[in-house]
């Protein structure tokens, strides 16, 4: 609304950006990386995605929980404070202690919610501070979790035979999650790259920088077309800077 406001007031430009794309396309930028494939992860969104037929076709998703909303969740049922990403992170370094949890994938689509009602219970358990501990569970549900995200990179990584793969999103700045993803690309002969962390997270770079490159091959948008979308989805999206 405050854009919309200050294009009509200061008579300038009015470009709508597609969230999850401007994500992708700061990693572009920022990373001088030209077509990979894209495991976007973060708060709101867990998506593999590839620019094929002038769009960027999704390839895997999330059918529930975002991965970075599912570790937050489960941060906050262990009584970590916000960001619990990090903190996770920094728990299950101190452990290698495995505890199985559902991990759940169908197709090259990925359901996270088992894994978190999992490590909920866990939590909860009689055996919790006995037979483990809160680095176990941490390092446990990271190291299924990201195996899932793996597994679904790499089958799409297969199946576009890209040669450059990119790591965005809030989750991006995880350790573990690089060198896992690094580890298939390596195996795949493909360029690895992971966004600047300043960048990473939302931030309004992103957003200005899509719609520099939309301006430039697009111009700009009517107020009429700028009406908000939450439910959008990039796959159906055109992207004309690409051609």
């Amino acid at each position: 609304m405050v854009a919309r406001l200050l294009s009509q007031l200061l008579e300038i430009p009015l470009v709508g950006v597609n969230h999850c794309i401007a994500h992708i396309e700061i990693g572009r930028q920022m990373c001088k990386i030209d077509d990979p494939l894209t495991l976007y992860v973060s708060g709101g969104n867990t998506i593999v995605s590839a620019f094929e037929s002038e769009r960027y076709q999704i390839f895997g998703e999330t059918l529930d929980l975002a991965i970075g909303n599912m570790i937050d969740s489960f941060a906050r049922e262990a009584d970590i404070p916000h960001p619990g990403g990090p903190k996770i992170e920094k728990l299950a370094r101190d452990s290698s202690k495995y505890l199985e949890l559902p991990y759940t994938v169908k197709g090259m689509d990925l359901s996270f919610s088992g894994l978190y009602t999992a490590a909920k219970r866990l939590l909860k358990s009689k055996k919790f501070g006995i037979e483990y501990n809160l680095n176990d569970i941490a390092y446990s549900l990271q190291e299924t979790a990201f195996a899932m995200l793996t597994e679904v990179t790499e089958r799409a990584l297969a199946h576009t035979g890209k040669k450059e793969v990119l790591l965005t999103g809030g989750v991006a700045a995880n350790k573990k999650l690089q060198e896992m993803i690094n580890y298939i690309s390596d195996e795949h002969n493909a360029r690895f790259e992971v966004v600047p962390l300043r960048y990473a997270g939302d931030n309004g770079v992103m957003i200005a920088w899509t719609a520099i490159l939309k301006y430039l091959s697009k111009g700009e948008d009517t107020i009429e077309d700028t009406i908000i979308k939450p439910k959008e989805r990039m796959d159906n999206i055109e992207v004309p800077w690409r051609n």
